[in-house]
């Protein structure tokens, strides 16, 4: 019989099922499964008895240098914490975003002496840039991240329509997908100079300079973009159900667009905003609370490919500048260490969600729509990536214990049911339930599969 280098046991999260059985690894990957217990010998044994073992999860929306204090070293611990085996890199850094090849290849560098998880990263695009997307591709990008809204003509800039367009369609040609933050930037800052003109500088200020509609109005344009050139489109952080049935029946039309919801979308509400204020600012806001219900219900319905974290680790400072007046305040949260456990205790805890619907949603589907090889699965020839949770185990979720510098949450003090216990990738132990227990470099630059560098 076969010795395999690290044999891991336990209720293992399938493609078509839970199954209690075991895994044969060697170097890395699977190389064999078996239902049966103590079936297979290991030089190591990994027993995690009646806890599920998911595939790795994927976290596809992560800025790592938003802050660049923060960087990779203390995001990809908090990954490891929070289960993610991957994690997917926003383009948006803090000082120059990631729009050359010389720029990528930096960070790719910087990546395999930091990581602690495996990362892949987004590229963008600049003003007058297009030109650069299939460089970008060739030296590895997993996907494009454009935005309809103007957060910062330099880092965070809104391309002109047409580049728009012809973004679409060079990555469409290539076979990677294009991202778009979608808010009507014309709608929001005319309603944000009127309230603020106004002394309406309140929590709720913030989802009302941002009503719905500008939200969906952009979709909306970028579907028919979508249809027109036939590229891959994918919408991040949908915040509202209007946006998600406009996605919808453009799908049924055969465009081919992806879409994701954050979390708090469906865990939170406008409510939380006003009680907790700059603690709950994300872009885009915090519906009503009837929002949030059927956001949970489209989420269950499986009408969203993945759910993301958008984790954004601001220091405390740049949240407590919107005290007086929310429209200062940095918008966006930390969300690596607690998402995947969030998810688990509203879905799978209290029986309105299967694990294999939760794997699929923060594993499988986020490795189907970037193309990720070797992930998202657990199956003979794909990574060793494993998310261990307890289902039994009840915790409290406390923000001062974060590994990010963000240490500020608006579920601070929430109980939940699912904890992880372990985080596995490519066969070794990355955290281990109470420590981080790989040292930065481990993690390995993760490239799309159409060309770019491995």
């Amino acid at each position: 019989m076969s010795t395999y280098q690290l044999v891991v046991r336990g209720c293992l999260v399938l493609e078509d099922g839970v199954v209690a059985g075991e895994l044969g690894i060697n170097n890395g990957v699977i190389e064999t499964f078996s239902p049966e217990q103590a079936a297979l010998n290991g030089e190591r044994t990994l027993d995690f008895e009646d806890c599920y073992i998911f595939p790795g999860l994927i976290d596809a929306h992560v800025h790592c240098y938003t802050n660049p204090e923060e960087g990779f070293i203390n995001n990809t611990a908090s990954a490891a914490v929070g289960g993610f085996t991957t994690i997917l890199d926003m383009p948006y850094d803090s000082p120059d975003p990631i729009t050359s090849v010389e720029r990528f290849k930096d960070k790719v560098a910087l990546l395999e002496q930091e990581a602690i998880v495996d990362v892949g990263l987004w590229a963008t695009v600049a003003k007058g840039g297009t030109w650069q997307i299939g460089p970008l591709a060739e030296a590895g990008a997993i996907a494009f991240k454009l935005s309809t809204f103007e957060a910062d003509p330099y880092r965070f800039p809104r391309i002109p329509d047409h580049e728009v367009l012809q973004s679409l369609q060079l990555a469409g040609k290539i076979g990677l997908p294009v991202a778009f933050h979608a808010e009507n930037g014309e709608i929001i800052g005319h309603l944000i100079e009127e309230y603020s003109e106004k002394g309406n500088v309140a929590p709720r200020a913030h989802m009302e300079t941002r009503p719905p509609v500008s939200e969906s109005v952009e979709v909306l344009k970028l579907l028919e973009m979508a249809y027109w050139t036939q590229a891959k489109l994918h919408i991040v952080h949908v915040s509202h159900p209007r946006t998600i049935e406009l996605i919808q029946a453009f799908q049924r039309q055969g465009v081919r667009v992806t879409a994701e919801t954050c979390y708090p979308y469906f865990l939170k509400d406008v409510g939380d905003l006003e009680r907790l204020g700059t603690k709950a600012k994300m872009n885009p806001p915090l519906r009503q609370p009837e929002d949030a219900m059927k956001m949970w219900e489209y989420v269950k319905a499986g009408a969203f490919n993945m759910i993301t974290s958008d984790h954004v680790p601001w220091d405390k400072s740049k949240k407590d500048a919107g005290k007086e007046n929310i429209f200062k305040a940095a918008p966006g949260l930390p969300g690596l260490e607690i998402m995947a456990s969030l998810i688990f205790d509203r879905g799978v805890a209290k029986g309105q969600m299967t694990p294999v619907q939760y794997a699929q949603l923060l594993s499988q589907h986020p490795a189907e729509v970037f193309q990720i090889e070797g992930k998202g699965r657990i199956a003979p020839g794909y990574d060793a990536d494993f998310t261990v949770i307890d289902p039994h185990a009840h915790w409290v979720i406390d923000e001062q214990k974060f590994r990010t510098n963000a240490k500020i949450t608006p579920f601070h003090g929430q109980k939940v049911q699912g904890k992880i216990i372990h985080t596995i990738v490519r066969g070794c132990t990355v955290y281990d339930g109470d420590e981080v227990v790989q040292k930065p470099g481990f993690g390995k630059f993760v490239a799309n599969k159409v060309g770019g560098s491995k």
